[in-house]
């Protein structure tokens, strides 16, 4: 992540509709791949003010009609949604009080995942683009008997969070921070976050996506046979029995013990948590770029500045941000993360293979 400029030289930061400062509208600019302010043209167009871009711009529909949203598109243009908004199938209903809230704190976690994925190089689309699995999101709430949706329907309905073959389904109550931190107590983790969610689902979507043809073998002896337990079983049996003693050694969460394919996504989720801390450190200047083609390298310069962010959280009474302890086995399978987004990607891990 990076901080911005607008026509005024105030900063501006990734979420931001507004300059804090002149006043004038921001948002993202598809042709700058930046938050940049704009320029009303009166028919319901903008400007981008960035003076080797100018582009005509219009509003994306859940930014103009919703305010989820702070992208821009093309003008004129066939496309109604930005590259973010038009991966979603299902939206809250929003004639429940506290939803739009929910789903605009949904939708500025999906931003910041889209943005990291770009920022890798990383392959997703819709049906349209012709992409196997296709990828999209359902953001939708439990259906209980005490809801005016239970009356209407008549049954009720739990939503689970997860993944299906593309289909990114999240429980709204996740952008409920008072939910989602009783959540994390009662389930015994170490983090629950919103944007960890997308982080850990959408490693899920790339395991279907990348894993399969190229990597399977390497998969199961690193992280296990995925269809030996099923993951009914091994989800029955996680929830009775919790991970077993010692799993610190070789899992980099409790939750990655239970499948391997929940082994994969956690350790997914952590690649892109490295990624994401690291670019952004370099990008506000805490630390010089990193070479992602040199896995050892990153994961060294992450567990150093872990040590420092964890103190100032500690500081601050917040939680942990990095593990303390990133074991051989754990680095192993990041490793096999990083080979698979740098082959996905047409990015050389011959650096990484040196290493190894």
């Amino acid at each position: 992540m990076k901080f911005y400029r607008c026509a005024c030289e105030a900063r501006l930061f990734f979420e931001n509709t507004n300059c804090t400062s002149c006043g004038r509208e921001v948002g993202w600019c598809p042709y700058c791949n930046a938050i940049r302010a704009v320029e009303p043209g009166g028919d319901g167009t903008y400007r981008c003010t960035n003076t080797e871009c100018g582009v005509q711009l219009i509003k994306c529909s859940n930014y103009l009609n919703e305010n989820v949203c702070n992208r821009f598109l093309d003008a004129p243009g066939e496309a109604e949604f930005c590259d973010c908004c038009r991966l979603n199938d299902t939206v809250p209903d929003l004639s429940v009080e506290g939803n739009r809230e929910k789903w605009a704190r949904l939708e500025a976690a999906k931003r910041r995942l889209i943005y990291i994925l770009d920022d890798l190089g990383l392959p997703y689309g819709t049906k349209e683009d012709g992409l196997d699995p296709p990828l999209s999101f359902d953001f939708k709430a439990d259906v209980l008997p005490d809801d005016i949706v239970y009356r209407t329907m008549g049954e009720e309905e739990r939503v689970f969070t997860g993944h299906d073959y593309g289909k990114i389904t999240i429980n709204i109550q996740e952008a409920d921070d008072v939910e989602r931190e009783k959540l994390r107590v009662d389930l015994g983790e170490a983090q629950r976050t919103l944007i960890g969610h997308f982080r850990h689902e959408i490693g899920h979507y790339y395991w279907d996506l990348l894993v399969p043809e190229q990597h399977l073998e390497t998969f199961k002896t690193l992280f296990g046979d995925h269809e030996n337990p099923t993951y009914q079983d091994a989800l029955k049996r996680h929830y009775e029995e919790g991970p077993p003693d010692g799993w610190q050694q070789s899992y980099i969460s409790s939750y990655a013990t239970m499948h391997p394919w929940e082994d994969w996504a956690e350790s997914f989720a952590f690649y892109l948590d490295m990624i994401s801390v690291l670019t952004t450190a370099a990008n506000v200047g805490l630390i010089a770029p990193v070479d992602r083609d040199d896995f050892k390298s990153m994961l060294d310069r992450f567990s150093s500045l872990g040590l420092v962010l964890n103190e100032l959280n500690r500081t601050m009474g917040l939680l942990d941000l990095v593990p303390g302890v990133i074991t051989p086995p754990v680095e192993e399978k990041l490793r096999l993360v990083h080979q698979v987004i740098r082959t996905a990607t047409g990015s050389s891990p011959a650096k990484d293979a040196a290493a190894a």
